[in-house]
């Protein structure tokens, strides 16, 4: 069997910043990612197509696609980009691109006001009920688990699959743990929160991903991501995206903001690329989707062989692959669905593998990631040392200010508290992984510390202003929740009375 996932993620970008880096970034991935990708899966669905790949959804993701203010920014950035289009069809050098990007802008428009008015929740709700995807889930804000006091934990991932069932009428059984990140013990947390598996990177089952394998003496499955057939797709030297016909990412025309341009070559100057040409794009699609069909073929007799039995391969990608940094991402996404088939190649969830009986022998994870180094380096090292002692800080800060709140409550059910769920809230903004990645690879960093030094000291006037107010008066400690929560509003069903004591 082979098994396509899938992790569509971001951090949490509405109202904080728009461009370079900021609510632009989700737009560009919703408008070149999300809208063709639930496209293409929709009209596979409608071919009865089922159990097609694995798709994990973040309830970060989740929360900015529905939310209301989220929704209107990505109509106005679609219009925007019909208006770029209009501008480029009036240029001489760029008048055929324009055509065909006013052509795509209008037909995103057209398709967002119609399937799209509700969020996207009415849409995934559709792919689960028709058995086309397996929907992995995850903890709130994506926080490096292994890094995370214990009790905000299993607090994130609870309130995490309780938000997808809230969205989807469906809880997940399985997740992708944030950036794969595992440490001994994880499964027994996982095991009481109902996760059936999850995924690893390749090198954390030592490479050999041709069977889920039960984590330790739980019933947890772990998955590892195939490398050698992941990286055929996703490969700084020799992955497809690089591939000369394909549309060039990093070159833009700087009079629309549009990508005109082909690869052309990799060591070709921006100024030097050749117009993006479609049907030569098309022809190389056709071809490397032949050549992944190839691959996986091999791969899959190859590992057989060699377990004895027959074998099962993972290829693991994030979502924003497809589309926003490969442009021809979700059409050759949807041709190897319908070619893997063609080509006697079975194709699965991860559900239906253990199902089907693709699990071998149990075994001891060490502690890893699918960072650099497949350790947690870019999470715990030197470069971050400053934000690991900031998230310790707050995170046990916010605990002990939640944990006097409710010990001030008396006896009784307690009553719901807006501000211990604005703190909670606040800390694992703080805590999200994508932080001390983007200093670690240096990708925005100064937004990075910006971001995780906001929501550190949002947790710590909340909760200053709590502790202050148990003794009486609260209006202060309100009245700072209420405002942090005008920017920070996600996980509106996110409880505090349900944090572990």
């Amino acid at each position: 069997m082979f098994t396509l996932v899938l992790h569509t993620h971001l951090p949490w970008l509405a109202h904080h910043g728009r461009w370079p880096v900021g609510e632009e970034w989700l737009y560009q991935s919703w408008s070149a990612s999300y809208l063709p990708l639930l496209r293409e899966l929709r009209e596979l669905a409608g071919e009865g197509r089922r159990g097609l790949l694995t798709l994990g959804v973040t309830p970060v993701v989740a929360a900015q696609l529905d939310d209301p203010y989220c929704l209107d920014g990505m109509e106005h950035w679609l219009a925007n980009w019909r208006l770029r289009a209009l501008q480029a069809s009036t240029l001489p050098d760029l008048r055929d691109f324009g055509i065909r990007e006013c052509t795509a802008a209008e037909q995103a428009l057209d398709e967002f006001a119609v399937d799209w008015r509700h969020g996207a929740s009415p849409l995934l709700r559709e792919l689960v009920a028709a058995d086309t995807v397996e929907l992995l889930g995850g903890p709130l804000a994506h926080p490096f688990q292994p890094l995370l006091n214990p009790r905000l934990r299993e607090f994130a991932l609870r309130e995490g699959l309780s938000d997808a069932r809230a969205r989807l009428a469906h809880t997940p059984s399985g997740i992708w743990a944030p950036e794969c990140a595992y440490a001994p013990g994880l499964e027994r947390d996982y095991a009481a929160a109902g996760i059936t598996h999850f995924m690893v990177d390749g090198p954390s089952l030592h490479g050999d991903t041709a069977l889920g394998r039960p984590v330790g003496d739980s019933d947890v499955v772990a998955f590892g991501r195939d490398l050698q057939v992941s990286y055929r797709v996703w490969s700084p030297k020799s992955g497809y995206p690089g591939h000369a016909a394909y549309r060039d990412f990093h070159t833009y025309d700087h009079r629309t903001g549009l990508k005109p341009s082909r690869v052309t070559g990799r060591t070709v100057e921006p100024a030097d690329k050749a117009p993006y040409d479609p049907a030569r794009a098309d022809a190389a699609i056709d071809t490397h989707v032949a050549d992944f069909v190839e691959v996986v073929r091999d791969r899959l007799a190859s590992e057989s062989e060699r377990i004895g039995r027959p074998a099962h391969v993972v290829a693991a990608f994030d979502t924003e692959l497809f589309g926003h940094w490969w442009y021809e991402g979700p059409t050759w996404l949807a041709r190897v669905l319908r070619a893997l088939p063609e080509a006697g190649v079975r194709v699965g969830t991860l559900a239906q593998a253990i199902d089907a009986g693709f699990v071998g022998e149990a075994v001891d994870l060490p502690p890893s990631s699918w960072g650099s180094g497949k350790d947690w380096q870019v999470w715990s090292g030197e470069q971050v040392a400053d934000l690991v002692a900031l998230n310790t800080s707050v995170v046990d800060t916010a605990l002990s200010a939640v944990d006097k709140a409710f010990g001030q409550a008396g006896r009784g059910p307690l009553p719901r508290d807006r501000v211990a769920d604005q703190l909670l809230r606040e800390a694992l903004l703080t805590v999200s992984s994508d932080w001390p990645f983007m200093v670690s690879k240096d990708s925005a960093a100064g937004y990075a510390r910006h971001r995780a030094h906001l929501h550190a000291h949002a947790t710590l006037e909340i909760a200053d202003a709590l502790t202050a107010s148990l003794g009486g008066r609260r209006e202060a400690a309100e009245r700072l929740a209420e405002g942090w929560n005008r920017a920070d509003g996600v996980f509106g069903a996110l409880d505090a009375r349900r944090l572990p004591r």
